[in-house]
């Protein structure tokens, strides 16, 4: 059977619309597979990124948990100090020489009165062996009995203030 040029012209235009119509499906499935792959990779990169941030905030909380853990030893084991310091039973004034009669009349007043406010016994001795410099305006320096510990007197505070740049202030 022969077919006319229209019969011909006909089924061409068919087959280009068929295969058009494959090529469009074709295109529409590869782009839904494109961007379904895009949705993956991007939901996978948000997780990602939301895990590195969880994780980022969740050291930052374990350093502040740590510098508190830090500070509240510091804090325990600065009051122990005090503690032992005044649980001392011993204790070594060091004074200039001129206040010497000055200083051991104060201790025989004040050994008595501490040893009824705190109900403990203390031994305090005044150091005849090295005494302040002269050259200083007076005051005493106070040890505990193997001289690890040294205190000083708080009315250099009172009298002056607390210097701001200092860290310790014991």
């Amino acid at each position: 059977i022969a077919l006319s040029d229209a019969d011909v012209q006909k089924q061409v235009k068919h087959m280009v619309a068929f295969v058009e119509q494959e090529a469009n499906e074709k295109a529409e499935g590869i782009d839904a597979k494109v961007e379904e792959e895009f949705n993956i990779d991007k939901d996978w990169l948000v997780q990602a990124q939301r895990l590195k941030i969880m994780e980022y905030y969740e050291k930052k909380e374990k350093q502040i948990e740590q510098q508190k853990k830090i500070q509240m030893s510091n804090l325990m084991n600065q009051a122990r100090l005090k503690v032992l310091r005044l649980l001392e039973p011993r204790m070594i004034h060091c004074c200039r020489k001129q206040d010497f009669p000055l200083v051991k009349a104060a201790m025989q007043k004040v050994i008595p009165m501490y040893k009824i406010a705190c109900k403990k016994d203390i031994d305090v001795q005044i150091d005849q062996e090295s005494y302040l410099p002269e050259d200083v305006a007076g005051g005493v320096e106070i040890y505990n009995g193997d001289r690890k510990i040294k205190m000083m007197p708080g009315v250099g505070g009172c009298l002056f203030r607390a210097n701001a740049n200092r860290k310790f202030l014991d």
